[in-house]
């Protein structure tokens, strides 16, 4: 099958000639085609191809994520990742997630471990929107804290055992940010899109200059994966470094 399916849509990228026959797909009720993906904010262009309506929601790993596929990014290929930081946060600990979406890692964390706390911040006014829906609908509204806003502004300073950095992109440049936002000892966790060949060393080095900037320490790489290839010759990579 061609696409991927979010909820009860399905999301193609290519013209189909029969898409009708595509509705025979289990869950499937309606399709859109996915053009490109534009700006800071990743707001998609979409087409609605049969159906009506493109707001859904969608199930993973026993939690609800109510999106506008035409207006918010899912991706698929970040599945493996949301299930392992549902796992990873300990007890008690305080999560602020820079870059928190619809709630794609900070609702899994609150279901599934028990942070005292997670600051979810979020610049996209209609991401911010369905992330507030999604965390009544997940009934974590005693843990999540959702912040509208650009992150570098409303990033709570100096609370965080652990920070989230799941946007690619630009997301070196909020590196000084992370630093503000973590606790002695505490662990960043840092995505980029690297080429094949820098896949595990440009992202270390960009943890440990802005660290060093902030006159911190890199005590020790935990973790170094990829989590899916972005483009040609480059990965989705993330890398998860405890701070002094």
């Amino acid at each position: 099958m061609k696409g991927k399916v979010i909820g009860d849509i399905l999301v193609i990228k290519e013209d189909i000639e029969n898409p009708e026959s595509l509705l025979k797909t289990p869950g499937v009720k309606r399709i859109v085609k996915l053009g490109r993906i534009n700006g800071l904010k990743r707001e998609p262009e979409v087409e609605l191809v049969l159906g009506e309506g493109t707001v859904t929601t969608h199930r993973e790993n026993k939690c609800q994520f109510k999106l506008d596929v035409s207006k918010i990014m899912w991706s698929k290929g970040n599945t493996t990742e949301r299930k392992r930081m549902s796992t990873i946060v300990q007890n008690g600990e305080t999560v602020v997630d820079m870059f928190a979406g619809i709630g794609y890692f900070s609702i899994p964390i609150a279901v599934h471990s028990k942070p005292a706390k997670i600051y979810s911040i979020e610049i996209n006014p209609v991401s911010y929107g369905y992330l507030c829906e999604n965390v009544k609908i997940n009934r974590v509204d005693k843990i999540v804290e959702p912040i509208f806003g650009d992150c570098r502004i409303t990033a709570p300073r100096g609370v965080a055992d652990r920070v989230l950095m799941g946007y690619i992109g630009n997301t070196n440049e909020y590196l000084d940010v992370a630093m503000d936002v973590l606790k002695k000892g505490g662990i960043i966790h840092y995505h980029e899109s690297v080429p094949d060949k820098l896949k595990f060393i440009r992202p270390v080095e960009r943890i440990q200059e802005a660290a060093i900037n902030a006159d911190r320490e890199v005590i020790e790489i935990i973790n170094k994966r990829i989590i899916k290839p972005y483009s040609p010759g480059v990965y989705h990579v993330v890398v998860d470094a405890k701070i002094e």
